[in-house]
């Protein structure tokens, strides 16, 4: 007969609130504990699992299984009933354990006389941290009220752990937060990066977990709760004024329609009448939805989540008065760690970042585009991040090789310091030949720009050795402004470009929006597989209006110097066609108005799309200059998303393939005298830049700190050479050219 029994968790958290004031050793307070929820509970075993590291659990305190098993019994992650609680973040109830699928039976603990068990995670948002059990000899099966119980104690246990309460010399049981951690990420910035941890949302620390008067915590809670919501109420009202609709506006209804959610609250209170504090219910329901978050496929159910994580953020910085970083001045060396960050905020921060840490993030997001124009070493999806890293804590970001080390010993700080080091000497060499021409060995001269986007990224002009900005990114004061840019806005910034850029040439990209690039103020499409949607020119053409006003603005701002219009993502001669005659009619509505306009102004197209470099010869004809886009004709010409690390790596831009496709394109632009130039990342890594000059693209436009290295490789190469190993890897049969023109390159 199973039975069915019920506990009392105001029990169980009124005993864990004594033992948390007692002077104990961890160890101590952590075997008390699982005495107390055994007999609170009925039971014969209480044990409790932590994390060894992030792939093993340790037994670290037991009542009711052998004494001598703690600190000795492990076992991996997924591996028995405790590692599948681990690894699913999720209860398991079973009044017969030995018959659940993976049971793992240890001789060590004695516990195969136990029929019943639940384990519980031990988890703090979203991250889980060990395994809370109880077991019983009689097949009982616990009810949601019991289960309930115990995950309100496993939420207690997680902060206690968090606050260092059961500290001991033992691995599993080690100082949170003092340990040298690594994190793997992926680059979005190369570069390296030493100084001090900034969290740009810093930790709310829940120092009452637990609560004696229900009556006053749920007075508390009521009143944090009405000033959430007056603060979301006027957000709300804010952004009407400005806009009347747009995305944004349903973004703030739905955070809105959270701050009012009845089940949420109810949950909040339920929890309070369990014997939480007000904060610990907060946080508990946080973690929750954390854990939930990470396990839903779904876009649009992920970004509710995340607007409920925000608003519980909100919440306990409310009920604590913890209000942000207080008293604490940025360091000097201040290296940015966030979960995510919007490119506006990213913006406020400036140069005074050494470095940027994301949790989350994309390569290609916002963020990526406004570190890689301030030069900061990015490092994006470095899991856990932000529920490890402290104020203060000493960290070295490696955007070379995607590596953040955190509180690192002596040794990896010494070895880190010696390759900036290294950095800093090949930097001296570089700058030492910035005003020299670049022209290789056997006399070809390469134009080497720098790609822009921001009035900051300006003085590289001139520090680089840039001859001039081969792609200035005009998107990006739409994204970093909360609304629209006006004409004026945008003709006093194309102004201020120009007038830094002196007598150096700089070409202006159209606005490029859509796929991973959307305003908060334009409406999102929802579309299937954005960067083949609706974006860039095919925006522009379909809904002129901004496209005329940025034409006219960049106009007004040459105001008769010499002006050079590229516009993104053609396709097709008509696109190319129809957006001239639009730079057409702008010119002759300023020419009306008495604007100044140079007689010669170039306008170009992006080659981004394979099916342009098949257009009829009348593009090559009347186009002035055409730049190749590295990063979306690469992804489109091998399938292969630039946003998904486990496809974007696979494909070599030196492959036959592709250097074949790239020569086809330079052919039939040097038949039309057509200007031709590489702009993306990949002209600025070396052996990609040697192999496009020797394939005979002579200009390349790549971010200013790449300037300089390339530079001196192409001082250095006979690009003849680097043509003849391209030939004998294709005459051999090889897939990509990189290991023959590598041999060339090292002597």
């Amino acid at each position: 007969m199973v039975q069915r029994i019920d506990t009392n968790s105001r029990q169980l958290l009124s005993g864990l609130r004594d033992i948390m004031a007692e002077e104990a050793e961890g160890q101590t307070r952590l075997d008390k504990i699982t005495a107390l929820i055994a007999t609170t509970m009925r039971c014969e075993v209480c044990s409790i699992y932590m994390f060894r590291d992030a792939e093993t659990l340790e037994l670290c305190a037991t009542i009711g299984l052998n004494a001598e098993a703690v600190h000795m019994t492990r076992m991996r992650v997924g591996e028995g009933l405790v590692g599948r609680v681990a690894r699913t973040s999720r209860v398991i109830n079973t009044a017969d354990a030995p018959a659940e699928a993976g049971f793992r039976y240890m001789p060590e603990t004695g516990e195969e006389v136990y029929s019943s068990f639940i384990g519980v995670p031990l988890q703090r948002l979203g991250e889980t941290l060990g395994v809370l059990v109880v077991q019983s000899k009689e097949a009982r099966q616990f009810s949601p009220d019991s289960i309930y119980a115990l995950e309100v104690v496993a939420m207690v246990l997680s902060e206690m752990t968090e606050l260092g309460v059961f500290v001991s010399d033992n691995d599993a049981m080690a100082a949170r937060h003092q340990q040298a951690a690594i994190f793997q990420g992926v680059s979005g910035q190369e570069g390296a990066a030493q100084g001090h941890v900034w969290l740009h949302e810093p930790r709310v620390v829940v120092t009452n977990p637990v609560a004696d008067d229900p009556h006053f915590e749920f007075e508390r809670l009521e009143k944090a709760i009405d000033q959430l919501r007056e603060g979301v109420d006027e957000l709300l009202a804010d952004a009407r004024e400005d806009h009347k609709d747009g995305e944004h506006i349903d973004v703030l209804k739905a955070y809105r329609m959270f701050a009012h959610s009845k089940s949420w609250v109810r949950r909040l209170e339920e929890d309070i009448s369990r014997g939480l504090s007000a904060e610990a219910a907060v946080e508990k329901e946080q973690s929750a939805a954390r854990a939930r978050l990470s396990k839903v496929p779904d876009p649009y159910m992920r970004e509710r989540l995340h607007d409920l994580d925000d608003l519980s953020n909100r919440l306990l910085r409310i009920l604590t008065g913890q209000t942000g970083h207080g008293d604490m001045q940025m360091p000097t060396d201040a290296i940015l760690v966030a979960r995510n960050i919007g490119p506006a905020e990213l913006l406020e921060y400036g140069r005074g970042l050494r470095g940027i840490v994301l949790e989350q993030g994309s390569v290609g997001s916002h963020a990526g585009v406004v570190a890689r124009a301030l030069a900061i070493p990015l490092i994006v999806q470095a899991e856990g991040i932000t529920t490890e890293a402290l104020n203060g804590d000493h960290i070295l970001v490696d955007g070379d090789e995607a590596t953040v080390h955190l509180r690192p010993d002596e040794a990896v700080t010494k070895s880190f310091q010696d390759k900036m080091a290294m950095h800093a000497a090949a930097q001296s060499r570089y700058a030492a030949i910035r005003d020299t021409q670049a022209r290789t060995k056997c006399g070809k001269r390469i134009h080497l720009m720098m790609n822009a986007g921001l009035m900051a990224d300006l003085p590289s002009l001139e520090n680089s050795g840039a001859e001039g900005v081969g792609l200035f990114r005009t998107e990006l004061q739409f994204l970093t402004s909360s609304r629209m840019p006006t004409r004026d806005e945008l003709r006093a910034q194309y102004a201020r470009v120009l007038d830094a850029a002196g007598d150096k040439r700089v070409i202006f990209r159209t606005l490029d929006i859509g796929s991973d690039k959307v305003t908060g103020y334009m409406k999102r499409e929802d579309e299937p597989n954005p960067a083949l949607g609706w974006r860039a020119i095919r925006v522009a053409l379909d809904r002129p209006s901004v496209m005329r006003m940025q034409l006219q603005a960049l106009l007004r701002a040459a105001n008769g110097r010499p002006l050079n219009i590229m516009f993104p993502f053609i396709a097709q001669l008509s696109e190319f066609r129809d957006a001239r005659a639009e730079l057409d009619r702008a010119v002759a509505r300023e020419t009306k108005f008495g604007t100044p306009i140079h007689e010669a102004n170039q306008v170009g197209a992006m080659l981004e799309t394979p099916s342009l470099a098949y257009a009829h010869d009348a593009l090559f004809q009347e186009a002035d200059f055409l730049s190749i886009g590295g990063n979306d004709l690469k992804q489109f010409f091998f399938a292969a998303d630039r946003e998904n690390e486990r496809v974007r790596r696979r494909y070599d831009t030196l492959s036959l393939s592709f250097l074949n496709f790239l020569q086809h394109i330079v052919t039939r632009a040097n038949t039309w005298n057509t200007r031709l130039s590489f702009c993306g990342e990949d002209a600025g890594r070396t052996l990609e830049a040697i192999a496009f000059a020797a394939i005979g693209i002579d200009t390349l436009s790549m971010r200013p700190a790449s300037v300089g290295p390339v530079k001196h490789a192409l001082l250095q190469t006979d690009l003849r050479e680097v043509r003849d190993a391209i030939e004998r890897a294709a005459q051999t049969g090889q897939h990509s050219a990189r290991a023959e023109i590598l041999k060339v390159i090292k002597g």
